[in-house]
C-alpha cells in the first residue's frame, strides 16, 4: 500500500512509501481501538440503514441469559453463525434487504461484529471468566461470525455430484481513520461467493468463503493457518483476494516473508520476518500455482488484469533493498512481494506456505481488487455519504469480475 496514494489496500508496497502508524489514544479499558470507532456517526448509520443495527443486542441478550461458560460459548457460536449467515444471505438477494444500504455491501458485517465483541467484553468483564476463557469466547465468535468455521470445502458429497471445490478468502474494511466510511470489495466478494455453484466449462465448482480480519497480531497468532488447514486439503483451488491499485487487477506472482510496518485497524505497526511455526524451514518467497498467465489474457471485465512479478529484495550479499521487476534472485532475503508487505502479502504468503507445506498440489494464490472508489463529489469523508451509485456500481463490477477470474482459474486448472 502507498500510505498517501495509489495502492489503497490491504497490501502496500516497498516498506520505504509506508510509515508506520503514529501512536493511538489509548482505548476505554475492555474496549479495542476497532470497537472505538463504533461510536461515530457513519457505523451506526451503516448499521441502521442495513437493519443489521439489532444484531449486537440480541447477542447481549443470549450473553445474559448464559449461566455458565459452555452457554455463553454457544451464544457466541450461534449468533456469530447466524451474522455470517444474514450477511451472506443479504448479499445473495435472500431474505429482506433491511434498509436503503445495497445488498451488496460488506461493510454491515465489519461493524455488527465488532459490536457483538464489545458486548462479549463488556459481559465477561461481569462474568468471573478467567481471561483465558475470555479469549476463547472472543476466538469462537470471530471464527463463526467470518465464515471460517463453515469453510469445509464440501465433503463427499460434492465429489459425488462431480463439483470440484473452490476456497476464496477476503479482508476486513481498513484505513479506517483516513475515511470511516470504506469498504473492501474483497470482502463483499466474499458474501457474495460463498456457498454459491459457478458453472465452467468443467463443470460445476461450489465456492467457500471467509474473510479475515486486518490485524498483525491475528495473524501471529495463526488464524489463516488454523482456517486454512481443514479448507485446503478438500480444494481443487483457492484464492485469497485483498484490494489492491487504482484501476486494475494483478495476479500476485511472488509472495515475500517481510512485514513492512504499515498499521492495522488497531493501529498497531509490525516490522520484521513473517513470524511461522518452524522459522528454521521458512523460505523468504512463495509463489503462486494460479494460472496466471490465463488469468490475464481472459477478457474477464472492465479491469485490466496483470500478471505482477515485482518485488523488492535484499540481494544475497547486499544490504540495500533493490526493486526486481522479474522476481526475486537466489539467495536473497524478501522486503515485499508483488503484493506489498502488508497483510495481503502475508494472507498470500501463508496460504502458500502451507499449500507446500501439507504437499497439496492444487492451483492457488493471490489477487489484487482495483481500489473501491466513491463518486464524483462524495470523497470527502468529513462530508461525504456512506453510499453513491458510483460507489454502488464500482463494487458490483469488481465483484463480477472477480468471480469470472475464479471462474477461469478453475476451467484452467
Amino acid at each position: 500500500m502507498l500510505a498517501s496514494a495509489a495502492l489503497v489496500a490491504v497490501a502496500p508496497p516497498p516498506p520505504a512509501t509506508a510509515a508506520p502508524a503514529a501512536p493511538a489514544a489509548p482505548a476505554a479499558p475492555g474496549v479495542t481501538v476497532e470497537e472505538r470507532r463504533l461510536d461515530g456517526d457513519v457505523p451506526r448509520r451503516i448499521l441502521d440503514n442495513s437493519g443489521f443495527d439489532g444484531v449486537a443486542p440480541a447477542f447481549a441478550a443470549s450473553l445474559r441469559g448464559a449461566g455458565s461458560y459452555g452457554q455463553a460459548e454457544r451464544a457466541a457460536v450461534r449468533h456469530g453463525e447466524r451474522l455470517w449467515q444474514r450477511a451472506v444471505d443479504r448479499a445473495q438477494g435472500r431474505g429482506p434487504a433491511g434498509g436503503e444500504l445495497s445488498r451488496d455491501d460488506d461493510r454491515p458485517l465489519y461493524w455488527a461484529r465488532l459490536a457483538m465483541t464489545r458486548e462479549l467484553r463488556a459481559w465477561h468483564a461481569e462474568s468471573g471468566l478467567s481471561e483465558a476463557a475470555g479469549t476463547r469466547l472472543l476466538e469462537r465468535l470471530e471464527s463463526a461470525s467470518r465464515g471460517q468455521d463453515s469453510m469445509t470445502g464440501g465433503g463427499a458429497g460434492d465429489r459425488a455430484k462431480g463439483l470440484k471445490r473452490i476456497v476464496v478468502t477476503g479482508f476486513d474494511p481498513f484505513t479506517l481513520d483516513r475515511d470511516i466510511r470504506i469498504s473492501n470489495p474483497s470482502g463483499a466478494l466474499a458474501l457474495a461467493l460463498d456457498g454459491t455453484v459457478i458453472r465452467t466449462a468443467d463443470g460445476p465448482a461450489r465456492v467457500e468463503t471467509a474473510v479475515f480480519p486486518v490485524r498483525w497480531g491475528d495473524f501471529a497468532d495463526g488464524t489463516v493457518e488454523r482456517a486454512l488447514r481443514r479448507a485446503l486439503p478438500r480444494a481443487d483451488l483457492f484464492v485469497t483476494v485483498s484490494q489492491g491499485r487504482v484501476g486494475r487487477i494483478d495476479v500476485e506472482r511472488y509472495n515475500g516473508a517481510w512485514r513492512g510496518g504499515f498499521g492495522d485497524n488497531e493501529n498497531v505497526s509490525e516490522t520484521g520476518l513473517v513470524p511461522v511455526k518452524d522459522p528454521a524451514t521458512q523460505p523468504q518467497w512463495t509463489t503462486t500455482t494460479l494460472p496466471y498467465a490465463a488469468i490475464a489474457a481472459a477478457g474477464t471485465g472492465r479491469f485490466p488484469v496483470y500478471d505482477n512479478t515485482s518485488v523488492t529484495e535484499i540481494p544475497a550479499g547486499g544490504t540495500a533493498p533493490v526493486v526486481r521487476p522479474a522476481g526475486p534472485t537466489p539467495g536473497s532475503a524478501a522486503r515485499a512481494g508483488g503484493g506489498g508487505d502488508y497483510l495481503s502479502n502475508e494472507i498470500a504468503y501463508r496460504a502458500t506456505l502451507l499449500r507446500d507445506r501439507l504437499g497439496l498440489d492444487i492451483p492457488g494464490g493471490h489477487v489484487h481488487t482495483p481500489v473501491l472508489q466513491f463518486g464524483p463529489g462524495n470523497t470527502d469523508p468529513a462530508t461525504g455519504t456512506v453510499s453513491d451509485p458510483v460507489f454502488v456500481q464500482n463494487r458490483l463490477d469488481i465483484t463480477e469480475q472477480l468471480r469470472t477470474i475464479v471462474r477461469v482459474a478453475a476451467e484452467e486448472s
